[in-house]
């Protein structure tokens, strides 16, 4: 897959080494995607720098109390799209339960780590 092949269309800003994105089934509101132009380390890498900018300055705003920045790579982590791109995930108080652990809930039961016989009773019978 090539940038011009990727399937978001709603630009929200270009630059020299990334085009930012609306994510089309966004998380929270605001949820962004930083995809770089050629799938190079250093575009990849002024992803994340942009992405980690760009949510400290929301943060700062008011716009967001937090944020996550991240990358799905590889289908078995959740990657539904073959070109690398990272995503800027605005959260606000309240906008889950628990956010302890952030993403560490990608796996259902591990994200709160404080409590570690939750994490011992998934284990246990998610491998059975």
């Amino acid at each position: 897959m090539t940038h011009e092949e990727i399937p978001w269309r709603v630009v929200v800003m270009d630059t020299r080494t990334y085009t930012v994105f609306k994510d089309e089934y966004p998380v929270t509101e605001g949820h962004a995607l930083f995809v770089p132009k050629e799938q190079k380390w250093e575009h990849l890498a002024s992803c994340y720098k942009a992405a980690y900018m760009w949510g400290y300055e929301w943060v700062q705003d008011g716009f967001c109390d937090a944020f996550n920045v991240g990358q799905n790579v590889g289908e078995a982590a959740g990657q539904t799209v073959e070109y690398p791109h990272v995503h800027l995930i605005p959260r606000r108080k309240r906008d889950c339960i628990d956010p302890t652990g952030g993403v560490r809930n990608v796996i259902p039961g591990k994200g709160n780590y404080l409590h570690q016989e939750d994490v011992d009773f998934v284990d246990k019978n998610l491998n059975t």
